[in-house]
């Protein structure tokens, strides 16, 4: 809700909206209109020349300059022309001829309504409409109950009375916002649908006592505030006071007629304080946090609030907005000394060029993104209406009339932003194209020009509001919603413009619904692929030109690494990319192995897969166990693609060699893997993660049917959800600390470290669903150990290692 005060309208130059001009010959006793009230010079004025006001019946408060309003002060109904003339210049100190009385009559006072028409009857006249004014008002009280209404209130305006007010009003914010806090005052309401309705009206009442605090502050300095009522600013219901007389009083008398509201905002955070503690519903703690953003919004000069009222009263400049078009072009060397910039006394001059070289940039940028954001306005305001709507429907089937209401006010609150949108852009695009087809009558050119740019315009929203696949997406928690977020839609960053390699920054994850997620206590390791900056413009390597991808291409693998990946840039074909090594290490050798599968597609129908199968053989003490399984998988500027990488890892422990039959039941098994891996396109992905498993299964069976290992120490599994990249799920698997084994005698009791190794990572990115990661199987105490390679060999990878890649049509 907002609140609105009367302001004048200048008519030094063409009046703001006058009647047509009538067609009749001046009388030679002219008479003022009906209602007409002259309310005197302006003080305080940051003019030059102070100009006067005078007030319509119609509640129009014009700006006129001295003559203009001498000559109307001399029309009293009985004195001619050249009685007004000999008045006129008895009173300005110059020489006015009952021609320039006529003059100024026909075309000045005539056209504004402010005399009656040769004929004796009323002027017709229309009233400033302007785009940020209010609308559709509905008087409450009319003056004289206004002045009584309010009467009682002006002793609240007691040097003394505002000083313990605004002591108690400090000391109350200090405490709710430093010491209390919010959390248990939001918690109460929100579990009570009834305590939120309360602070709703609480607010609503607020808001009406806000327009007391205007007219009891006009009445405190000798003025007589008008009706009191309601309307509609923009589309936002708002009461408003009718304080022009205010303009009677001097400075200091118009800023306590401004602040009056905002005082008595403070009067009411200050009893809901007292209301508090007298009843400890922490609920109402809230009154006092929405008085806040009541006082914060309406101090903005931006728009007609008490904060534009305050700074034109401080000026002396009645109408900021009118003085935006003599401002800005007062800005051009040439028309620096125009007489309309001149008017202003040059302090006066400097704070408006300020207000307006910051209000008009603003309102424009706010218009742009207005524009920009209804998409992703409506999107989200569609969706929280169904949901409401769901939820206003469970309330009434459940008898719950109070969540019912609460439900209803929150549709309006979704509803009422969208229709203020659309009314300010059809007000304003109705303003502009009838202003530009008046003002182009009979210019051929100057249309063509207009229609032109109208045309560019229109273009230009048809581009911004197009649907498209990201353009009604409703706006989501994780969003940041940021100046930069809100035009990427329009205006897509530069790849490598986001994150930095050693830079802290903020990315999105994304996690399959239902997945465990890591919170501060339980965190999880998380990979992040960012750009390096190209060769030429920083440090770090040139990208090769064919990687499309905003990210750097993954590392080569170390020597005794297993690396897959699958990249797919064509349109219509499927790339496979596989990678199976067995790895054996002994003589306490650190294991670093690191087993990788990365898949990431940029096209359109379109697939890309990379599975990544490692078994690590650790023979023997080895004090560092730290081997990584890492998968990624990554859509970019895709098309009903899909994009599936696995990496799945098993780590054993052995106290010894396998004998000479174990080692070839392990060649012989993992004849059987390798075949598999090359011929991996053909299995469906649904069924790979679960083959692999009965692989691992098997090769722990070998080691366990072997009587000549003794048991080693086992490690534990690690199981951690996916993680995302792209729009869709993908995993990323982290690395596991490293783990000290001790072996045991044979027969003896076995201990089992902490993890050595991590869990096998599947991540899934595009219209497959997302496979859940499959647990890393380490060696249990009790099982027998196969023979290593030949003493001497150290870590070694046993071939084969296939890698298969195929692009078929699909």
């Amino acid at each position: 809700m907002s609140t609105t005060h009367g302001g004048p309208s200048t008519a030094d130059g063409p009046p703001a909206s006058p009647a047509p001009a009538p067609a009749v010959c001046t009388l030679q006793i002219p008479v003022r209109a009906d209602g007409v009230q002259l309310l005197g010079e302006t003080k305080g004025s940051g003019y030059r020349e102070a100009p006067s006001l005078v007030r319509r019946a119609d509640g129009q408060t014009l700006q006129l300059t001295g003559l203009l309003y001498l000559t109307l002060e001399a029309v009293d109904g009985t004195r001619g022309l050249e009685e007004i003339a000999a008045h006129a210049s008895a009173r300005s100190g110059r020489l006015v001829s009952p021609d320039n009385v006529r003059t100024l009559i026909e075309s000045q006072l005539l056209p504004l309504g402010l005399l009656q028409l040769a004929d004796g009857t009323q002027p017709e006249v229309r009233k400033s409409d302007p785009l940020l004014g209010m609308r559709f008002r509905y008087s409450v009280t009319d003056p004289e109950r206004t002045r009584k209404l309010t009467a009682p209130f002006t002793v609240l305006f007691n040097p003394l009375v505002v000083a313990a007010v605004t002591a108690a009003f400090v000391a109350t914010c200090w405490w709710v916002l430093m010491v209390k806090g919010l959390a248990s005052a939001t918690h109460e309401a929100f579990a009570n649908p009834g305590l939120v309705l309360l602070i709703l009206l609480v607010t609503a009442l607020s808001a009406g006592l806000h327009e007391f605090g205007h007219a009891a502050g006009a009445r405190r300095g000798g003025a007589t505030p008008g009706a009191m009522g309601t309307g509609l600013y923009l589309i936002w219901p708002a009461f408003y006071t009718d304080v022009t007389d205010s303009y009677r009083l001097g400075r200091a008398g118009r800023l306590r007629t401004d602040l009056g509201g905002l005082y008595f905002n403070a009067i009411v955070a200050v009893a809901m304080m007292g209301i508090w503690w007298a009843t400890g519903y922490d609920a109402l703690l809230l009154v006092i946090v929405t008085q806040l953003l009541q006082m914060v919004r309406q101090l903005l000069p931006l728009v007609r609030f008490d904060g534009y009222h305050i700074l034109a009263d401080a000026t002396g400049v009645p109408d900021l907005f009118q003085r935006i078009k003599p401002t800005l072009l007062s800005l051009l060397p040439w028309r620096w000394n125009d007489p309309e910039a001149q008017a202003l006394k040059p302090w006066a001059r400097a704070v408006v060029t300020i207000w307006v070289l910051v209000t008009v940039p603003l309102l424009l940028f706010s218009m742009v993104m207005m524009v920009l954001s209804l998409p992703r306005l409506l999107g989200t305001a569609w969706a929280s209406t169904v949901n409401q709507y769901a939820m206003l429907v469970a309330s009434f089937g459940k008898g719950d009339f109070l969540d019912a209401s609460v439900r209803v006010l929150a549709i309006a609150a979704v509803a009422l932003p969208v229709l203020a949108v659309f009314y300010i852009l059809l007000r304003l695009g109705r303003q502009v194209l009838t202003g530009l087809w008046q003002r182009t009558r009979g210019k051929a050119l100057q249309r063509g020009t207009a229609i032109a740019v109208i045309g560019a315009v229109l273009a230009g929203l048809a581009w911004a509001w197009w649907p498209g696949t990201e353009s009604y997406r409703p706006v989501q928690p994780y969003e940041r919603g940021t100046l930069a977020d809100a035009t990427t839609a329009v205006f897509p960053a530069a790849p490598g413009s986001g994150m930095r390699e050693g830079r802290a920054g903020r990315t999105v994850a994304l996690w399959p619904e239902g997945a465990r997620k890591p919170t501060r206590d339980e965190p999880q390791l998380s990979m992040v692929l960012v750009p390096r900056q190209a060769a030429g413009s920083g440090s770090g390597p040139a990208t090769a030109p064919s990687w499309v991808f905003p990210f750097d291409q993954p590392a080569a693998p170390e020597a005794d690494g297993n690396f897959s990946l699958a990249v797919n840039t064509t349109d219509g074909s499927v790339v496979y990319d596989v990678a199976f090594a067995l790895v054996w290490a002994d003589d306490g050798e650190d294991v670093q192995t690191r087993n990788e599968a990365y898949a990431f597609a940029s096209c359109a129908d379109c697939t890309a897969v990379a599975v990544g199968f490692q078994v690590v053989l650790i023979v023997g003490q080895t004090d560092v166990i730290v081997p990584e399984n890492l998968s990624a998988a990554a859509n970019y500027n895709c098309l009903r693609c899909l994009t599936y990488a696995l990496a799945d890892q098993l780590v054993l422990t052995l106290d010894g060699p396998l004998s000479a039959d174990g080692a070839a039941r392990l060649n012989e098994l993992w004849q059987q893997i390798a075949d598999f891996g090359r011929n991996l396109q053909k299995v469906p992905l649904s069924e790979i993660q679960g083959r692999l498993s009965a692989f691992k299964q098997q090769v722990m069976d070998v080691i366990a049917g072997d009587p000549s290992a003794s048991p080693g120490a086992g490690s534990g599994s690690a199981t951690a959800p996916p993680t995302t990249a792209g729009p869709s799920p993908s995993g990323t698997q982290p690395p596991s600390p490293g783990a000290t084994g001790t072996p045991q005698p044979a027969g003896g009791p076995a201990q089992t470290a902490p993890v050595q190794a991590p869990t096998g990572g599947t991540a899934a990115s595009g219209s497959q669903p997302a496979t859940p990661p499959a647990d890393t199987t380490t060696a249990q105490p009790g099982l027998s150990t196969p023979a290593p390679p030949a003493p001497g060999t150290g870590a070694g990878q046993v071939p084969p290692s296939p890698t298969a890649t195929a692009s078929p049509t699909p």
